[in-house]
């Protein structure tokens, strides 16, 4: 999704107490970054305005969370919404950090100490060329990057609109260790999430007569 540049947000971003905008000095040290160093941690990768992630780390102060985007103002209005949603639930942002980097380049800032125990991957760019496959987040070369730092048994939890994106991502999960324990192709009509927090972009698709995609694929080592 393309945003128009906003001035405010990278002040507003340096300002943030749950805003890291230096993820490479946590590698392998993210527990510690947080209050509650106990708790799990799970990643959303490309977490756009925020909505997502807002309501559910929000819901579940039992676990950390970290969002990753590449954009500021992306992250400006995620940033917000985050703020937004835990000041009307009257609770501190304790368990969340947001930050700028490439996901391609995510092994610089996790490591296997890290012990990731889940991935959330919403709504990504399915890059239908041929040539520009292998950039997308589910693909054999960017699971091989998160299985350096996921926990045995976690999990990868895929929403898409995108067919083609979909059925090649179920094969690229079963091709790297993955097995893919649940999944449908009416997602609002088969529920296979504890929870579905829909997206903006979920949203959208859905008005449109679009069915969402989803699973769940976990990881063996």
């Amino acid at each position: 999704m393309r945003i128009r540049y906003k001035k405010w947000a990278r002040p507003e971003l340096e300002a943030s107490q749950f805003y890291e905008d230096n993820p490479e000095q946590w590698k392998g040290k993210w527990k510690e970054h947080f209050e509650r160093k106990q708790n799990p941690i799970h990643l959303e990768l490309g977490c756009g305005k925020g909505q997502f992630i807002s309501n559910l780390a929000v819901e579940n102060d039992t676990i950390n969370y970290i969002a990753i985007d590449l954009v500021d103002a992306m992250l400006g209005l995620a940033k917000r919404n985050i703020e937004a949603t835990y000041k009307e639930a009257e609770k501190e942002t304790n368990n969340v950090f947001i930050t700028r980097f490439d996901i391609e380049r995510i092994n610089l800032i996790l490591d296997k100490k890290d012990e990731i125990e889940r991935i959330y991957i919403n709504f990504c760019n399915p890059w239908p060329k041929g040539k520009h496959r292998k950039k997308r987040l589910t693909h054999t070369r960017q699971l091989e990057k998160y299985k350096e730092f996921l926990k045995p048994e976690a999990e990868i939890y895929f929403k898409t609109d995108d067919d083609s994106l979909f059925k090649a991502s179920l094969n690229y999960f079963e091709e790297n260790g993955f097995e893919v324990i649940s999944k449908t192709y009416d997602l609002h009509n088969e529920l296979i999430f504890e929870k579905n927090i829909e997206t903006e972009h979920e949203k959208m698709f859905t008005e449109q007569g679009i069915k969402i995609k989803a699973c769940i694929a976990r990881y063996y080592t």
